[in-house]
């Protein structure tokens, strides 16, 4: 098992339902894998895009394990635990997954996971 892996979270597979009665999509979704191990880290942002808008893509990486989890792009993953962790309850986009160089069969084996999530970049008095 990797070291250092502080959370614990679901991998939620999102699917697009037929469209509602005026033409909104509708999302759905299914997890796929619960109580997964991870660790994740906060990338820094650009300066120039915080002064820009009212809305900045924040990215993401993160470690989970073990590596044959059924990953995707466009998957979501939410925080489950600890409860007080800042992310708790925040569902994330995977934007990119990529296996460590290690042998399949490695006990120290994970995957490299990139995550979004749009948040306000400050607020409106």
């Amino acid at each position: 098992m990797v070291a250092g892996l502080n959370l614990r979270g679901r991998i939620w597979k999102i699917t697009v339902q037929t469209d509602d009665e005026s033409g909104g999509a509708v999302l759905s979704g299914t997890v796929v894998h619960e109580n997964v191990p991870a660790r994740m880290q906060q990338q820094p942002e650009e300066q120039v895009l915080l002064q820009q808008g009212f809305e900045t893509l924040k990215t993401f990486t993160m470690i989970v394990a073990p590596v044959t989890l059924d990953i995707e792009e466009r998957y979501e993953w939410e925080t489950t635990a600890p409860s007080n962790y800042y992310s708790a309850g925040k569902r994330y986009r995977i934007i990119n997954h990529r296996p460590a160089d290690f042998v399949p069969g490695d006990a120290r084996n994970y995957v490299l996971l990139t995550l979004s999530r749009s948040e306000k970049s400050h607020s409106v008095q």
